[in-house]
């Protein structure tokens, strides 16, 4: 008899055509699906024949309850090498094996980018005015030479957007808890002496952390209202590095110029959020990592990782 292997959240409905799931075919039945389900009860009656789940990183949640309700699932893939939405206590609890992915970091670097730049030069609504007969050249825009970019963190997406950064002839400084001015020099960034003083001196703040306890809740009022009123903001991390209440205020009060979003606390966003409102906010829908060559990577190691898993030798274990 056939394994049973479900790909959750195939938005794009890609997945099927960026790895050769043909070499699995005679031994695993594979289903991709692209409907996400909010309903944890409604997910587990279509998963609950499933022996192995592909999920990618942190869109639908595998709760300790809902494992629970997936009696026969023996292998849990996610992309990437870390996703906090899993239970990875009641996974081993249970007996699940749970593997992870490579992942690239020059797709959210880029995407970090593209918001910048959309918010500083007005691409959506000058885009829009035009399609509509609008007004022609209605705004202003900002240049990026000669500003400072504050990154808070410098790790590998960190290190590749100061690159980009000082190739627009920009000043780059950088802080997070254990970055030393020896690590920072080494690609030219000068260490900030403080949080507050990063985000008191930049013209645009790039965040690049993972979230944890000690980065959760790290950007809050005091960080904002620190911040230059002609500052923007941009996060493609994750939102809880964010204290929402606060840059909401922030935003409303003209504390900051704007902020390009790709992470919410809630995903998919809800219809009635107000980020999908503020006219000072450039939102995409989590698109950091939804690329070509990371879902290449993403479903060509999962593919791999069921090869493993069948053959006893699982490769990429998390937990």
């Amino acid at each position: 008899m056939k394994l049973k292997c479900a790909i959750l959240d195939d938005y794009q409905q890609v997945a099927l055509s960026m790895a050769d799931w043909s070499t699995i075919t005679d031994r695993v039945e594979v289903l991709a699906i692209s409907q996400h389900f909010i309903d944890e009860a409604e997910l587990a009656v279509h998963l609950q024949d499933c022996d192995i789940l592909v999920i990618m990183r942190e869109r639908t949640p595998m709760t300790a309850t809902l494992l629970a309700r997936l009696p026969q699932l023996k292998l849990l893939i996610t992309s990437g090498m870390r996703n906090a939405s899993i239970d990875l206590a009641a996974a081993t609890q249970r007996g699940i094996v749970v593997c992870g992915t490579g992942s690239g970091s020059a797709a959210p670097m880029e995407l970090s980018w593209a918001l910048l730049l959309g918010l500083t030069k007005h691409l959506v609504p000058e885009n829009y005015g035009l399609q509509h007969n609008g007004p022609w050249q209605q705004s202003l825009g900002v240049t990026l030479q000669g500003k400072t970019l504050g990154l808070l963190g410098l790790g590998k997406i960190g290190r590749q957007m100061a690159v980009v950064a000082q190739a627009f002839g920009m000043k780059v400084q950088a802080w997070s808890q254990n970055l030393t001015a020896e690590r920072a020099a080494e690609v030219g960034v000068a260490l900030a002496e403080s949080k507050q003083a990063l985000f008191a001196q930049s013209d645009f703040i790039s965040i690049h952390l993972v979230l944890s306890d000690r980065s959760r809740g790290l950007v809050g009022q005091q960080e904002l209202k620190a911040m230059k009123k002609t500052a923007y903001l941009i996060n493609t991390s994750r939102a809880a590095i964010v204290d929402r209440t606060a840059l909401i205020d922030a935003l409303q009060h003209g504390q900051i110029a704007g902020a390009g979003l790709d992470v919410f606390e809630v995903e998919p966003l809800p219809a009635d959020d107000i980020f999908r409102r503020l006219p000072n906010v450039l939102a995409t829908p989590h698109l950091g990592y939804v690329a070509d060559s990371n879902y290449q990577i993403y479903f060509r190691e999962a593919l791999e990782n069921i090869e493993a898993f069948i053959a006893g030798v699982p490769l990429r274990r998390l937990g």
